[in-house]
């Protein structure tokens, strides 16, 4: 085979064409495997999303032994559980990543991103492990009630959210500080004021995606909720309340049962999460802020005093 100019391709121009295929061979297989799984949740759920058996589903009651399949209450505690969570950790994080970028000494940087880093390869279950024997036992002594509740699974699942929140933040924080740094020490400005008026401004790309990629890990997250939370099939009154979600609640009812009517609601739960997925993506693809796509965009020169 030879190239326009009459030599032979390149060996790299070849390898460059089975890696474009590969990829695309990767991506075809990716987007048939959503698409089969969006037909497998709806061709199981569809017995529960008409007629009577839709106004069952859509209630606050979960009762299958009276007929009654309500996974509101699952779907209130998923929501109040997964933003009272990232409630908790976002400002955590973030005023961790001010801290490690000009708030506090630049020695506590390295040691404060490696534990996060160590935090962040930490399995679920040893966070539930640690909470069942040490935070549970503290909330039922100091609060009252049996310990597991709403608040001992938020406390427990904001920790667990926490580094990779931090990470993001911390990635964007550097890509719009680093090409800065100069020109904002050279017009005087202390690593506190770079902080606040150039980086952080430049970073809400960073900041929204740390948010909802946060808030997708803490709805999709089935073991804390389910060694934690009480798994009450009930809206939650207060802190101290126990609740269930959509996640927690899939298992449950799957490990009891497998044919019933209950078992057909399981897959409405799982459309729901698939819409809650589906739209986080769809936040991240619309992110497009203006002046962060480059340190010599028109904003980032206008922040620096260019």
């Amino acid at each position: 085979m030879r190239a326009p100019g009459g030599s032979a391709a390149a060996p790299g121009d070849r390898r460059g064409r089975v890696l474009r295929a590969a990829l695309a061979s990767a991506a075809a297989v990716s987007v048939v495997a959503v698409f089969a799984n969006i037909v497998f949740l709806i061709a199981f759920a569809l017995p529960m999303l008409h007629g009577d058996a839709l106004g069952k589903l859509l209630s606050w009651r979960w009762r299958p032994l009276q007929g009654e399949f309500g996974i509101l209450a699952m779907l209130a505690g998923s929501l109040c559980l997964a933003s009272s969570a990232m409630l908790l950790a976002f400002p955590s994080a973030l005023a961790l990543c001010a801290f490690a970028h000009g708030i506090g000494p630049s020695w506590a940087a390295r040691p404060l991103r490696l534990a996060m880093r160590v935090m962040s390869s930490v399995p679920t279950v040893v966070y539930g492990l640690v909470s069942v024997f040490l935070l549970v036992p503290t909330i039922r002594g100091a609060l009252g009630g049996s310990g597991f509740c709403w608040l001992a699974a938020l406390l427990t699942l904001a920790l667990l959210t926490l580094p990779t929140l931090v990470l993001i933040i911390d990635h964007a924080f550097t890509q719009a500080g680093a090409p800065l740094r100069l020109s904002a020490a050279a017009l005087g400005m202390s690593p506190g004021q770079q902080l606040l008026h150039l980086v952080v401004p430049l970073s809400r790309r960073g900041l929204v995606a740390a948010l909802a990629l946060g808030f997708a890990r803490a709805v999709g997250d089935t073991l804390i909720p389910l060694m934690l939370a009480g798994n009450a099939a009930q809206p939650p009154g207060s802190l101290l309340d126990p609740l269930r979600t959509l996640t927690s609640h899939i298992a449950l009812t799957v490990a009891t049962d497998s044919q019933s009517v209950a078992y057909h609601s399981l897959f409405a739960c799982g459309v729901f999460l698939f819409v809650f997925s589906l739209a986080i993506n769809f936040v991240l693809q619309r992110l497009r802020a203006p002046g962060e796509h480059g340190h010599g965009s028109p904003e980032v020169r206008r922040r620096a005093g260019l």
